[in-house]
């Protein structure tokens, strides 16, 4: 195909353009009539890509280049989706020579795959800007063209996928049932690893339809399932291959510790000789691709991230674990592949992972989805004795590998244990339900149907094929309900059509290539689907009512899941079927000379008996209908009435309760009216007192008493002690000087000189005491009144209380 000029709502040549943000479908792009081909028939198609965050991608199969339009989700209103205008238009370096169906984005948004069935090419989305107008030139290169099979006209290429652990990894599987991984960053044109499938029966019992590989996918984040590779056979067979790990990918190193851990106490500690050596063969294993797995065990280390590390077996290759047998009520593997239900071939498989829960969908050309759940863990079987073909670079270094994969005949286990753990034994199937989308049928062929899963929610899957678009909504799963604590009764999943193209009921060619499924961090969700003829269709969609939501019994005490059924769920009287009524009668028809024809001729009497039949058929068979049924359900409607009356009773015991108890309650609540009413009135009289309506002292007021307080506490405390000293020594020099003879002593200027000092100490000290007790006088004074104002304030006070 060669590359065309860009068509009339291409981007303006000035780059500095303003863009205008518009509802994405009113956009441009999907509002400009374009001539639309379809040359591949009844090959599935999807030619929209979006990467998790605000960018949504278009392929232009007319112009051959690539639309990258920016998004606004829920802005401004919570429902709307705005895109950017104009888009910016991206385009390969090189010329592309095959047409593409699919386009698929990598984890981290840097490169897109541009798939087609026999060849398929990476474009990065960043490149230079384009000489003549503001385009991008994105660098493109080839996938797997030097590989012997890829590019042949014989082998297609079925399914290829971005590994969800790696960023330049790409799987693919092609239609001599070999699946391999490449490394575009290492080598794009030859494969990392290379895995060469043979199913059971290969020759003998099954013919080479049953052997045709339809599509695979990579397990989720649980256990071994993130080391595994789910393929699906046209007879509706599953297989696994485990553990497979692309060389240099990044892993949750807790996750890796649970495995590591779960090896150790259900395998290698197993009396089980077989569940021994599988345990140990994959220790050594994950030891070797993770080699700082045994430091995180011993030394405890703190890493979040493992980097894993190219390593095989040399002596042995994986097991082609299958085909997955279907578990049936009875424990014994009763079915392998296809249900008497599906119709046709598998066309499809998806792989989805719900909380503690692996969900496989596989899609039947005539319009069924058969929906399984694995009953027990994916584990890694290796085949001893079947060495893998390397490639070794110049320092032995492993640069790829290539094995064959065989399929071993097992059956499934009775029961399912922690003994059966590790025994080589591919994980039985258990079969939630089988959904028929009611698709006209096709004689000449059947419905491709493509599977997606939503970004929001993912126990809800999308189903595109040529009639439009389903939603299907699973309800209960098996482990999930169980660790929620919810009932084991199983609900059916809910179907609901997204989108129709049919016309009247009848068979319609492929009219969408592009789906995806939008959401943000707010939790709402849309659908978005691309029409041949260019038309954009949003839809948005609902997410919090599908659900079981979880309610709480305050009287018992657990969580039930509204919508599940107990002993008091009304069940419905008579069904929707008779609630609709008779179905319309079509009375046949006649012609003008019937009307002529007397009752009791030949033909009169005949056309009467077939309109008998009819009447009889519709409204007596419907009567007789109704009629059982209600005699069916009348037992229910007495134990409906019963338990109505039982529920009426009770209800009328709580009322009696709760007007006892009202009354109870009024009364306290009248004492505490008028208990707060009392407090009020003696806060008002509290208030009316003269101490509270004092006015503060001033500030010379308050040095006054502050040193009065001081005189009281120091000053006048040493003054008592020095008056009491001072007498002291006075009644002691008085009692020496009665005891002791006189003796007079004259002329001596001496003593007359002692006796005049001693007279005026003396006189000096008796009016030191006297001014002293004045002091003393005063301040008691003082302190006196003080104490008998304060004593008169508070005695009315105390009347009052």
């Amino acid at each position: 195909m060669r590359m065309t000029v860009e068509p009339s709502y291409s981007p303006s040549t000035t780059p500095k353009e303003e863009l205008e943000w518009l509802p994405l479908p009113n956009h441009p792009l999907f509002t400009t009539t374009t001539a639309s081909h379809d040359a591949t028939g009844n090959v599935s198609r999807n030619l929209l890509a979006w990467d998790g965050a605000n960018r949504l991608y278009f392929w232009d199969s007319h112009n051959n280049c690539l639309h990258r339009l920016s998004l606004r989700l829920g802005d401004p209103d919570p429902t709307s989706v705005l895109a950017a205008s104009p888009s910016k238009v991206l385009q390969t370096d090189v010329v592309l020579d095959f047409d593409v169906h699919k386009i698929s984005i990598n984890r981290n948004g840097t490169a897109i795959l541009l798939f087609g069935s026999e060849r398929l090419c990476v474009m990065y989305l960043y490149g230079r800007t384009s000489k003549k107008d503001v385009n991008l030139i994105c660098r493109t290169i080839a996938v797997g063209s030097q590989t012997d099979s890829l590019g042949n006209n014989d082998i297609r290429v079925l399914e290829a996928s971005w590994h969800p652990y790696s960023d330049t990894h790409l799987g693919i599987l092609s239609s001599d049932s070999v699946f391999r991984l490449f490394n575009l960053a290492v080598d794009p044109l030859q494969p990392e690893q290379e895995y060469y499938l043979q199913p059971a029966g290969h020759g003998r019992s099954r013919n080479a339809s049953s052997l045709c590989p339809v599509g695979f996918s990579f397990g989720g984040d649980h256990l071994w399932d993130r080391f595994s590779v789910f393929v699906a056979f046209s007879d509706g067979s599953i297989y696994v291959i485990c553990p497979v790990v692309p060389f240099g990918s990044l892993f949750k190193c807790e996750s890796l510790l649970d495995i590591y851990n779960d090896a150790h106490t259900f395998g290698l500690m197993s009396a089980n000789s077989v569940a021994a050596s599988n345990s140990k063969l994959a220790i050594s294993w994950l030891e070797a691709t993770f080699p700082e797995l045994q430091n995180q065990e011993t030394e405890g280390d703190n890493l979040s991230l493992l980097r894993s590390h190219a390593y095989v077996v040399f002596d042995a290759s994986l097991v082609l674990q299958g085909p997955l047998q279907r578990v049936g009520q009875s424990g014994n593997g009763d079915s392998v592949g296809r249900s008497a239900e599906c119709e046709g071939r598998a066309v499809s498989f998806l792989y989805n992972s719900v909380s503690k829960d692996s969900i496989l969908v596989t899609a039947w050309s005539g319009g069924q989805l058969q929906i399984d759940a694995l009953a027990d863990e994916i584990q890694p079987v290796w085949s001893i004795g079947s060495p893998p073909r390397l490639r070794l670079g110049s320092h032995d270094e492993i640069l790829g590998l290539a094995m064959i994969c065989e399929s071993t005949a097992s059956s499934p286990p009775e029961k399912l244990d922690h003994n059966n753990a590790w025994l080589g034994n591919p994980s039985p199937l258990l079969r939630l339900v089988i959904v028929d989308l009611a698709l006209p049928r096709r004689a000449e062929r059947g419905y491709n149907i493509s599977l997606f899963i939503d970004t929001l929610m993912p126990e809800r899957i999308y189903s595109l094929h040529d009639g439009g678009i389903d939603s299907i909504v699973l309800h209960c799963l098996p482990f999930t309900s169980q660790a929620n604590g919810k009932d084991d009764t199983m609900r059916t999943p809910s179907v609901h059509p997204v989108l129709n193209t049919c016309q009247s009921g009848s068979a319609s060619e492929p009219s969408l290539c592009g789906f995806v499924s939008l959401s943000d961090s707010f939790g709402y969700s849309w659908s978005v689907a691309v029409t041949l003829s260019r038309e954009c269709v949003v839809l948005e969609m609902k997410t919090w009512n599908l659900l079981p939501q979880l309610s709480i019994d305050m009287e018992k005490k657990h969580i039930q899941s509204v919508g599940q059924s107990n002993e008091r769920d009304i069940q419905p009287i008579i069904s929707k079927e008779l609630l609709s009524g008779p179905k319309e009668v079509l009375v046949p028809w006649a012609s003008q000379s019937l009307r002529s024809v007397a009752a009791d001729s030949i033909e009169g009497r005949s056309t009467l008996h077939q309109y008998f039949k009819l009447f009889h058929e519709t409204y007596v068979e419907y009567a007789h209908k109704v009629h059982l049924e209600l005699k069916h359900h009348a037992p229910q409607l007495k134990k409906i009435i019963n338990d109505q009356r039982s529920r009426l009773g009770d209800a009328q015991q709580k009322l009696l309760k709760v007007e006892d108890k009202e009354n109870k309650l009024q009364k306290r609540i009248d004492r505490a009216i008028q208990m707060h009413n009392s407090l009020e009135e003696r806060l008002q009289h509290l208030r009316n007192l003269p101490g509270a309506h004092k006015k503060p002292l001033s500030r010379a007021e308050r040095q006054f008493k502050s040193e009065l307080d001081h005189f009281k506490e120091v000053e006048l405390d040493a003054l008592h002690s020095s008056v009491e000293a001072v007498s002291a020594r006075l009644r002691r020099h008085m009692q020496a000087s009665k005891a002791s003879p006189q003796k007079k002593i004259s002329g001596k200027k001496a003593g007359d000189d002692q006796i005049s000092i001693l007279k005026s100490s003396l006189e000096k000290l008796s009016l030191v005491n006297t001014e002293n007790s004045k002091k003393v006088k005063i301040v008691e004074s003082t302190l006196s009144n003080k104490e008998r104002n304060s004593g008169e304030s508070s005695l009315p006070m105390l009347k009052n209380c």
